[in-house]
Order: C-alpha cells, then structure tokens, then sequence
C-alpha cells in the first residue's frame, strides 16, 4: 500500500482535530471510573516438540478458536487478553485461575496442530534465521507497519547490544521485534488521577523489570538479563544514524518528563512523530461530540498505538462511554502463571500507593533517574544498582525488600486483598529477592549447568525444562538447576 502525501496531510489534520477534542472532553465529558479492575494481555511463543520455533500462529489460533488469543507479529508468537478482574477478596487468586485455564486450554488445542505455547520474554531458541519478512503473521497490518517504518529509515536496522556477550547484526524486517514477548498490565483511571499513576508506573519500571527479567539470551547470545529491553528499542527504530545525532526521539520512549495530564502524552504523540499509518476514518469526532455521541478518536489513537511507550496511555470507548487506563508494558512474560500473578500483585499494589502519596516519589527524583534505573535493571537484573529517593543508590533487591514490598503490601491491603492470597503472591516476590532467583538467572545457571554441551543445545534441553516447569506451575525460585 503506498501513502500519498495528501493521505499524511489529511491525517495529520485528523489527529489534530482529535486532539482538539480530546481536550474539550477531559473538560466536559464524563469519563467511566467505578471500581478499578486488573485486566492483562500475556504475549507467548509457540515451539515443536523440540523446543525449537514453530511458525504455526495461524493453525494454533484456528484450533483454539477463542475470540480472546490473537495473532502477534511473528508466526511464532500468539497473545492472550484476560478479561479484567476486580481485585478484592480472591480476585487476584481468580484471575490467575483464569489465566491457568486459559492456558491450558490452548495448550490442549495447540498440540492438535503440533504446537506449544512458552511464556517466556525471549524464546531462548530462536534464531537469527527465523526472524525475516517470510515469518511475519499474515495479518495484513504487520506488513504494512513493516513497510512504513523501513520507508522512514530507508536502511536496514542495526541490532546491537553490548551484554555478558555481545550482538552486533543488521536485519532487513522488523520481525525481531516479534522475539520480544511481554506481560502487558492494565489499570483503569480518572482523567483527574491519570497523571499520578503514569508517573507512579514510569517511578517504579526499574524495580518492575529487575525483579521480573526473563530474557537473557537472544539468537544464542548471553546479553542482558532482560535483552527484551534494548531490543524493542532497536527493532522499532525509525531513525538513521544521522536522526538520532539530532536528537529525534525513538519510537520506543520512556518518555522525557513527569506529566501534569494524560492529554501531555497524546499532544507529545503528535507534536514529535510522523505518521506510520496514516489511515482517516469517517467519523468527524466533533460532530460526534456535539451529537452527544461519544467519539472513538480512532486516529489519534492508532497514532498512540505507534508510539511504543514503556507505560502507555490507553483512551477507549466502551458501551459509549469513554475510559482511560495505564497500560505497563515492561514487563516480559512468564515464567509460570504463578509467576505472572506475583509480578502483577506487586505492581497493583504499589499502583494503589505511590499515587496518593504525600510526597510522591517522582517529585523527589529526577526522570532521567527513573529512566537509568530502567536499563540498569534490564542490563542486572535483580543486582542493579537502582536510585530511590532516601536511599540512594542501592541494590535492586534491597530495595525491594525493604522499601517496595512493604508498600505493594499496603496497597493490596487498600484493594482489600485477601490476607492469604497477598501473602502468597507476595511472598514469591520477596523469595526471589532473598534467593537471588529470576527466570533470566535460572536459565543462565541451567545453560551454564548444560556446559559440556554446546550452546544452541544447552539452550534447546535449557528450554525444554523450562516448558516442564512452566507448567506445573510453581515459582521460578523454586525451580531446581539440574
């Protein structure tokens, strides 16, 4: 599909005009907030019987046939959405529950069709032969985003990240993008309370994804303990060498600033990044408004959807009415559902404190800080060096045992929790600080345990008991090294 250049002017009028009255309605409209929900999309990978990449996410889906999974980027990769949960009482323990049979479910389904599914941030044996144009999913706009963003650069992506080892490659499709698979939180807001809780989120990334890394290896290579982070960064780059020496900013942002309302983050969205998909509805959004119909402003949210910001503002329309939530996107997937639960009830938590403090923390640190502490932890894991305001520099796991953890209890108290199901979940937090234990520092041990062996084997048989304890369910820092 070719752009024209009235195409892109018209679009860009468009996003502008939404803008417009994006702004009329965070002053007029009545935006839904009643009791908050935790709803999720958990992004997977799909392997043989080997452990090695299937390219299969067209059979998987026709075999589960379930309106909640959907295709991802890469024919290897498959998504899930939860339907939000309330999270009182045993609401966290339903939704894991929930996930559980969701899974398990596809899983059952899938191995009709000689697939399985793998929560995990990078499939440990994927190869750098398996990410190229051919194993895009068929899904027409996965082609077309491809096209767009190499017509921006006009040159080939470089991938290179400088880990325990190192990667330096060029790609000539945004398919690695496809290796990176995520857990993906969702937390519906007030316009009022949006800014708070952005800021809260982008304050507590670091911590997040050292305490959750899961993807150390990537196209056989031992990089960071969460190389999902670099290599999003990289794998959506529109910018050539000679843009990013300007200045231009990424596609992949943490942002530059703490923010004072959501319509910031929309407005920056415009003002900073051409169009990749410069498609108009028919929909005036203002006509729409003065109908007393709820517009759904779908360019400037397909814009939004451009921008891949770590904590991502979401507008949407549903029943008519509009809501906007915070969707955290840092996290990578897996390893077990249990795992997934724990890391969600201590970002929850936390989301339920931080915002109302008396002195928020992102008024006491920089955020160029809560962007280093980002890649730090990415680059560590669970031994970074992080900042927090009133300690200092310490060490990631210090810092959550002895400053998070007690507020993410807190704040699930707050949710009105179950007592044993806080303590649960929580305690697989705390127990991974106390032992050191990640999904990336398992498979690093395991690989390095497999050392007669080499690499790409180590990393196949590594995967393989990975899947089997995926799936019996318990928390990777119970998982033996064997």
């Amino acid at each position: 599909m070719v752009f024209s250049r009235e195409d892109r002017r018209r679009y860009r009028e468009k996003v502008r005009r939404c803008l417009d009255v994006f702004a009329m309605m965070l002053r007029e409209s009545r935006f839904e907030f009643d009791r908050p929900k935790a709803g999720l999309e958990i992004e997977l990978n799909l392997v043989d019987e080997r452990g090695e990449p299937a390219m299969k996410n067209a059979e998987v889906l026709a075999a589960i046939a379930e309106p909640d999974w959907a295709t991802e980027l890469g024919q290897f990769n498959v998504e899930i959405n939860v339907v939000p949960e309330p999270l009182d009482a045993d609401g966290a323990a339903r939704l894991e529950k929930v996930i559980r049979d969701r899974l398990n479910h596809a899983e059952e389904r899938a191995r009709t069709v000689g697939g399985h599914m793998v929560m995990v941030g990078i499939l440990p044996t994927l190869r750098e032969s398996d990410v190229h144009e051919g194993t895009l999913s068929a899904n027409p706009r996965y082609r077309l985003l491809n096209e767009q963003i190499f017509a921006a650069r006009g040159e080939d992506l470089h991938l290179a990240i400088q880990g325990h080892e190192s990667l330096d490659t060029y790609a000539d499709s945004i398919t690695p993008e496809a290796a990176c698979t995520s857990l993906q939180l969702h937390l519906q807001v007030s316009p009022e309370a949006f800014p708070a809780h952005w800021n809260a989120a982008q304050a507590i990334a670091g911590p997040q994804v050292a305490v959750a890394a899961n993807a150390p290896f990537l196209f056989g290579r031992h990089l960071w303990h969460e190389t999902r982070i670099p290599l999003f960064e990289q794998a959506t780059d529109t910018r050539p060498v000679e843009l990013k020496a300007q200045g231009v900013r990424p596609r992949v942002w943490f942002g530059e600033r703490w923010i004072t309302s959501v319509f910031d983050l929309f407005e920056e969205n415009a003002r900073y990044f051409p169009a990749l998909l410069p498609l108009c509805e028919e929909e005036d959004p203002r006509e729409q408004l003065e109908r007393g119909v709820t517009p759904d402003l779908g360019e400037l949210t397909l814009h939004n959807g451009t921008v891949y910001r770590w904590n991502r503002p979401v507008y949407a329309v549903v029943d008519g009415v509009p809501h906007l939530r915070v969707e955290n996107r840092v996290l990578p997937a897996g390893p077990s559902v249990a795992d997934v639960a724990a890391n969600a009830a201590f970002y929850y938590g936390l989301m339920r404190v931080l915002p109302y403090a008396e002195r928020p923390v992102w008024t006491r640190m920089s955020f160029a800080a809560a962007e280093d502490n980002l890649h730090a932890a990415a680059r560590h894991g669970l031994d970074a060096r992080l900042y927090w305001p009133g300690l200092g520099e310490v060490v990631a796991a210090e810092l959550i045992l002895r400053r998070l953890l007690p507020l993410a209890h807190e704040g699930l108290d707050l949710w009105e929790v179950a007592p044993q199901v806080r303590d649960r979940l929580l305690g697989i937090v705390e127990q991974r600080c106390l032992t050191g234990t990640t999904g990336a520092s398992w498979q690093i041990d395991t690989v390095d345990a497999l050392g007669d062996l080499d690499r790409y084997e180590a990393l196949r048989r590594m995967t393989l008991r990975y899947i089997d304890h995926m799936h019996a369910n318990e928390p990777v820092h119970t998982w033996p090294i064997s």
